[in-house]
């Protein structure tokens, strides 16, 4: 009840509803930085704009990149606990997929196909030799 009562509160605050939003800049950009807080993780975006304001360089490294060691060491350990003796099912794929989507919710949304499937191939190797790939796509 009080989540709800404080929403109203906040939904009725001038200084957050104002339409007077836009912030007209006085001179030109040089370089900024933004580092933003969203649901898949931070993303810590970079710009920098020659003496016309325009942009010519932009770097961003998004909770992707941040959280690759984490979500390639969790899909290794899901694989390594589910490959007993060289046995390999179907079900490995939701296994890795979920493994990444822990980190990563957004990942299979932005790039799964239009008939809403992640598409996915899983190659197991042995001795760095591909002994079995596992497609979904």
């Amino acid at each position: 009840m009080y989540s709800a009562e404080h929403m109203v509160k906040l939904l009725e605050d001038k200084s957050i509803t104002n339409p007077d939003i836009r912030n007209i800049p006085t001179e030109t950009p040089g370089e900024g930085v933004g580092v933003v807080e969203a649901p898949r993780g931070t993303l810590i975006h970079h710009y920098k704009s020659d003496e016309n304001g325009i942009t010519k360089k932009v770097n961003l490294i998004v909770a992707t990149v941040a959280n690759m060691a984490g979500m390639s060491m969790s899909i290794k350990r899901a694989a390594e606990k589910l490959i007993k003796n060289g046995k390999v099912n179907d079900g490995i794929l939701n296994m890795v997929e979920m493994a990444f989507r822990a980190y990563d919710p957004c990942l299979a949304c932005a790039s799964h196909s239009l008939p809403g499937k992640t598409p996915l191939i899983v190659n197991i190797h042995k001795n760095k030799e591909i002994i079995k790939t596992i497609r979904r796509d």
